[in-house]
């Protein structure tokens, strides 16, 4: 399948594994390499630029094929060295990188000097917009259901990514409640030329996280995630557990005087002990609602041909069949 993204990126399939906090390790980045997709190494997950260094090499030496690295730009008072992240990603040769967080523009002029193509992921069209202005390549549209920030407008994908086609110049891939088959094909038919899956992929074998993090995504529900941190305007979408429980009754017992101290113990350094230690019920941690959709374990390629196999089946079967007059008999489930 070719679209604008496989050919930006020189990859085979068009599917992007989102960068995700203590699970964008080279093992994850590399196996949806292999399986055709872009791979993406999460780069503050790394605590230093000499580990991202480290990572980055480690990922070169178990794929020969593009693999991106994700940089989330975070507010001034906490900023990380990024131009020292950067050059490591130069440095080490990627030609990928995933943005997200607030506007890439002051970094863009060395990254665009290092031939990197950007992708900047965005929650809203007029965000897209700016990506787009300010020289991205590509944008990753990140709709309502997803895990992590999905910002503040509420707009689920099937109106935001339409919305995006209509504005967008450059092209983009949907993200955000995207799990198989029936999600690569209804986002190409909306406008995306790919779409971008994080939490699927982390209920895979090559996830480098706690098997109890992968049951639990198999267990959950579409009804299973919860809405933090609405009042601070730094809404996550996370899944349903003992301390996101403790966490939302703070915040109805808070309302409007909510400060992040309140919270700090259920959103604070909490991806090490669930992701690595299985500590489930250790706090706040990003899942989208296609968790619904999640009811294997599967390595990264069979995941991968499955998408592809299932997309291939509904365009030339299903939609197809509507046309020629056999569609209303067959069913893709």
């Amino acid at each position: 399948m070719k679209t604008a993204i496989t050919e930006l990126f020189g990859i085979e399939h068009p599917i992007i594994q989102g960068g995700m906090h203590f699970v964008g390790f080279a093992e994850l980045a590399a196996a949806v390499s292999n399986a055709g997709g872009l791979g993406i190494i999460t780069g503050l997950t790394q605590k230093t630029p000499e580990l991202l260094a480290k990572e980055i090499a480690r990922c070169r030496d178990m794929t020969d094929k593009p693999f991106g690295v994700n940089l989330t730009f975070l507010p001034a008072f906490s900023a990380p060295p990024y131009p020292e992240y950067i050059a490591a990603i130069v440095e080490g040769g990627v030609k990928a990188v995933e943005t997200a967080g607030r506007s890439p523009e002051q970094y863009m002029p060395a990254l665009k000097a290092a031939g990197i193509k950007v992708i900047h992921k965005c929650t809203s069209v007029r965000h897209s917009l700016k990506a787009e202005r300010i020289g991205c390549d590509a944008v990753s549209v990140d709709g309502f259901e997803c895990g992590g920030h999905p910002g503040e407008d509420d707009i689920p994908n099937m109106i935001l990514l339409p919305r995006a086609a209509e504005e967008l110049k450059i092209p983009f891939v949907a993200s955000g409640g995207m799990a198989d088959g029936r999600s690569l094909v209804a986002a190409l038919s909306l406008g995306a030329a790919g779409m971008n899956m994080g939490t699927r992929f982390i209920a895979t074998k090559e996830a480098p996280v706690h098997q109890n993090v992968k049951n639990a995504l198999v267990a959950a529900t579409e009804l299973d995630t919860r809405l933090i941190m609405r009042s601070l305007r730094n809404t996550e979408r996370v899944l349903k557990n003992a301390n996101v429980d403790r966490l939302l009754e703070i915040e109805r017992e808070k309302g409007d005087k909510l400060t992040i101290d309140d919270i700090h113990d259920q959103v604070a350094g909490v991806y090490p002990r669930i992701m690595l230690d299985g500590q489930m019920d250790a706090g706040a941690w990003s899942c989208g609602m296609v968790a619904g959709l999640i009811h294997d374990i599967p390595s990264c390629k069979e995941l991968v041909d499955r998408i592809m196999s299932e997309a291939e089946t509904i365009i030339r079967g299903r939609l197809m069949g509507f046309l020629d007059g056999t569609g209303a008999t067959r069913k893709v489930a």
